[in-house]
């Protein structure tokens, strides 16, 4: 069993032993930590009064699905990113652990992503593309693939608890202001913006559903829909899809710009990856 392995075994089992919870607040209490999910509205959130996890709009049951490490289907998959890590792949026959002696040493990063490189923004998927091609020599894997997001969920997994922080301003203000325009943009043939659903209509029945604020904090995320991990992009894309528009590209720049603005809506929520949505 590698090191990351029994320091997961161990977490999960002080899990169990210490209870999860949901507090009168509603905010997730995991280990004696207390995982915010609602505060003060950022200022550009005009329509908003609190931000609230997704995790707030689902049942009794799912919310105890993601609360508990043994239960939440998503730890089969970071399991594999556990094996990932320490497998060897390409030309220049390295691991992710040559280079990174632990994955804790990730703490923190999932919470200031997007974030602009060198004057691109950049997301964790390209972040682990950029090791795979020009350290490992390995070809680099797809956005929303299998392999993708076990490896980001690992790594986001590293700063549950931790708030979001993303930087909107400086190099990354432009960035912002796209996604922002793009969350407010009505396409598709049912004429729909990402905030027809999210903020003026969250909470409202969809189906057998609660519409949601659409925040990102618990990306990638297992749906029990489909029964594997998600992506953010690769969420967009379906929404996209449901109001018959034309989905942007997994990793395009319209995505990550989309993802930065969504990011900072939800400034202050804790990072719940790997979380459990319907």
């Amino acid at each position: 069993m590698t090191r990351t392995r029994m320091l997961l075994s161990a977490a999960c089992a002080a899990l169990l032993a210490t209870g999860a919870q949901a507090d009168e607040n509603a905010n997730m209490v995991i280990d004696g930590t207390e995982m915010k999910i609602r505060a003060d509205a950022p200022a550009h959130m005009e329509n908003v009064d609190e931000i609230m996890s997704g995790w707030v709009f689902r049942s009794v049951e799912t919310q105890a699905l993601q609360l508990d490490d043994f239960d939440n289907p998503a730890f089969v998959f970071v399991d594999q990113a556990i094996d990932l890590w320490d497998k060897v792949d390409g030309s220049e026959g390295k691991a992710c652990s040559s280079c990174h002696e632990d994955v804790e040493d990730f703490a923190g990063l999932r919470t200031k992503l997007p974030r602009v490189d060198d004057g691109q923004l950049v997301s964790m998927e390209n972040l682990v593309n950029e090791c795979r091609t020009e350290r490992m020599g390995a070809e680099p894997w797809k956005w929303s693939g299998g392999q993708m997001t076990a490896m980001t969920a690992l790594i986001g997994l590293q700063s549950r608890g931790m708030p979001v922080d993303v930087a909107i301003d400086g190099d990354a203000a432009p960035f912002w202001e796209k996604g922002k325009e793009l969350y407010y943009t009505r396409v598709g043939q049912l004429d729909m913006s990402c905030s027809n659903c999210h903020e003026d209509n969250y909470g409202v029945m969809i189906r057998a559903d609660h519409l949601s604020q659409g925040q990102i904090n618990g990306f990638p995320t297992y749906r029990l829909k489909n029964a594997k991990l998600n992506s953010t992009h690769g969420r967009f894309k379906g929404c996209m899809k449901n109001i018959r528009a034309e989905p942007f590209k997994e990793g395009g720049d319209e995505f990550k710009a989309l993802e930065l603005y969504l990011a900072s809506r939800g400034s202050g929520l804790a990072v719940e990856t790997p979380s459990v949505r319907n």
